[in-house]
């Protein structure tokens, strides 16, 4: 099983939510995309634990099984087909979202996170 990991369950992750830390047990790779990393990281420098927080991010990242996820030309086109798809929907997701989205169809990575906005993509995995 290889994982992308939405901000929210990191977080989750990182509290000890027992089902997110089976999840990432028995995966294989583990995703953090780029926005992500943006995210927490933002959120490390407006809150009063930030070093502690780094530091624990840092050992997250320091593991052979995690990689951060950056975007390509192809990822533009999946993000392109979803954003129109949502559109067509009428059930737009916020930018950041559809850029994890974008990267979980790209890669076909199984998406770990709490947000119901991304129900309305059915080809994303979830977990």
């Amino acid at each position: 099983m290889r994982v992308i990991l939405d901000t929210n369950r990191y977080i989750d992750f990182c509290r000890g939510e027992p089902s997110v830390q089976a999840v990432l047990r028995q995966a294989e790779s583990v995703f953090l995309p780029f926005v992500t990393l943006a995210e927490l990281r933002a959120g490390f420098r407006c809150g009063t634990l930030g070093r502690r927080n780094e530091a624990t991010l840092v050992r997250f990242l320091a593991s052979p099984r995690v990689s951060v996820l950056q975007p390509d030309e192809q990822t533009t086109h999946v993000y392109a087909g979803l954003f129109a798809q949502l559109r067509a929907q009428g059930t737009p997701i916020p930018t950041n979202d559809l850029w994890i989205a974008s990267l979980a169809v790209q890669h076909d990575l199984l998406l770990c996170s709490r947000d119901a906005h991304f129900d309305h993509l059915p080809q994303l995995a979830r977990c």
